[in-house]
């Protein structure tokens, strides 16, 4: 496809840029195939440059005033940008153009299958780990579990990775049937091992049992070699317990205490889909309110229920966590499709529990396992951000929510983790809109279908270069082998302002004190260091 069939105003002269936290500027606006770049030529050698990806758009607002017009871009970064452009027909030119080329759908058309970074090349390792590697570093597992690649062709499950971890007196053909008898195909695999007392969190999503209370002696039987040897393990279901007995009559439902004799079932509800893209909206409403009334913001940020949706995420994670940490059980977490809530809260208690997840190269890794590789819909869930007026069809901020508690972790134990807020604010930025490929598409069979690895880079090897390394890395962290246990009494939670409040100046002289915090904690240790080595 030809970018420039789109595209019939490519430059424009004397615009004038308004943006967040900078004076208006006039210069000279271009028009690329992905691309959006305003040059600012009003003082000589200035050369300040503003470049928008055009996937970054959200939604656009355009307004003609006699022979000029105002195009507003609202960003998925959460950034509003003005472009003031004399001529109407040109303005209506490059409006068109801007919503036609930011909302092309072909992954293939995407800016990472076209972005080559000096000193990397596409033959580059692509990713931190595979199934494979994870299972062969992990010597405990090899006893009672082991590597299937049952799902080799994706035949099994298509949002599953061609291998997957399972307990060792189950064969392929169990598993096969098990996949039927489970949403989608996502039968209960391994997502981690608990090295103090041999203790697991599977993953997978419900069983569809459905109004006649069907049953899977195959996937009865895999659970039971789960907990072989234990007394009980738990269910840990992400819906209340209405809402499971509602999904039998769609042909869903849960597992029956008859049928799971060693399992206990326990129903935590949380909020998906449109409900939690709706709280999104009303947040990012909230902030961007210029009234300054004390009492209607409050009244906004309470009735997006966002930080109750936080809350409810590090609460059940809490919850997993102290089944398997103190009370020593496994744990089967689940909710309906097992590609959402299911996915963060099985994260977070894996920060809770596993110092190895909170290195900077541990919780990469981490995402990379349960996010990347274990088939979240980053496509669907971050087609639109909070301001896009299309009509709400599969997006889901589930991976920012998830974010922001991590974020609520990192500012209650500042010690702990060895990652900044400045790589989850990248994270947050890059599920949505990003240079590189790994947050395309919606599992492991489409990235390999349209040749992912093969055409683009990936972010997680990029934020480990020695740069990234130093800008995202926690200058004040220390290694602990303890858990830590998140505090979600309402006092303890705060809005992430870094993130939802980042393109105001109060966020920007907060940013700014940072990273002169982090510079100074950075040279005391190279100070402390060289007097050791004297």
């Amino acid at each position: 496809m030809e970018f420039s069939e789109h595209i019939k105003t490519a430059n424009m002269e004397n615009v004038v840029l308004r943006q967040p936290l900078h004076p208006p500027s006039r210069g000279t606006l271009c028009i690329t195939g992905h691309h959006l770049l305003f040059s600012d030529r009003e003082e000589e050698g200035s050369g300040r440059q503003v470049l928008l990806l055009l996937r970054n758009v959200d939604a656009i607002e355009k307004r003609i005033s006699g022979s000029s017009g105002t195009i507003t871009i609202k960003c998925k970064d959460l950034r509003v940008l003005q472009l003031d452009i004399p001529g109407m027909e040109q303005c209506l030119n490059i409006a068109r153009s801007i919503e036609t080329l930011s909302g092309l759908d072909g992954v293939s058309e995407m800016y990472p299958f076209f972005y080559r970074p000096s000193n990397v090349s596409l033959q580059d390792q692509w990713g931190l780990s595979s199934p494979e590697n994870h299972y062969s570093q992990m010597k405990e597992l090899h006893d009672r579990w082991r590597l299937s690649t049952v799902n080799r062709d994706y035949l099994v499950c298509p949002s599953y990775p061609p291998a997957v971890i399972v307990p060792k007196n189950t064969d392929d053909d169990m598993l096969e049937k098990a996949a039927k008898f489970r949403q989608g195909g996502r039968f209960p695999v391994l997502c981690y091992y608990h090295r103090k007392n041999g203790m697991v969190i599977m993953r997978s999503s419900q069983p569809l049992t459905g109004a006649n209370r069907k049953r899977c002696k195959d996937d009865e039987c895999l659970l039971q070699a789960v907990i072989d040897g234990s007394d009980k393990g738990f269910v840990i279901d992400t819906r209340s317990s209405q809402q499971a007995l509602q999904a039998r009559m769609t042909g869903g439902g849960c597992e029956s205490k008859s049928c799971y004799s060693g399992w206990t079932r326990l129903h935590r509800q949380m909020e998906r889909g449109k409900a939690l893209q709706e709280s999104l909206i009303k947040l990012v409403e909230a902030c961007g309110d210029e009234s300054h009334n004390m009492d209607r913001w409050l009244s906004k940020l309470d009735n997006s229920k966002w930080l109750s949706h936080v809350q409810t995420a590090l609460s059940t994670a809490g919850l997993l966590a102290e089944c398997v940490e103190r009370d020593g059980h496994s744990v089967l977490v689940h909710g309906s499709e097992g590609t959402d809530s299911t996915l963060l809260i099985s994260t977070l208690a894996q920060l809770i529990m596993d110092p190895c997840c909170r290195t900077l190269e541990g919780f990469l890794a981490l995402l990379e396992r349960e996010w990347v590789q274990a088939g979240h819909p980053f496509r669907q869930r971050c087609a639109h951000s909070a301001f896009s007026h299309a009509r709400l069809q599969q997006e889901s901020p589930v991976f920012l929510l998830l974010l922001d508690c991590v974020w609520q972790l990192w500012r209650q134990f500042p010690l702990a983790l060895g990652f900044s807020e400045a790589l989850l604010l990248r994270l947050a930025t890059e599920a949505y809109v990003s240079n590189y490929g790994t947050f395309l598409c919606n599992s492991h069979k489409e990235r390999c279908a349209l040749g992912v690895k093969k055409n683009t880079h990936c972010l997680f090897r990029a934020l480990l270069r020695a740069r990234e390394r130093d800008c995202y890395s926690n200058p004040l962290y220390e290694p602990t082998e303890l858990a830590i246990w998140p505090s979600v009494h309402p006092q303890s939670l705060q809005l992430w302002r870094g993130f939802f409040l980042r393109w105001t100046p109060q966020a920007r002289h907060l940013e700014e004190a940072q990273e002169e915090i982090r510079n100074m904690v950075t040279e005391w240790g190279k100070l402390a260091l060289s007097r050791c080595t004297q």
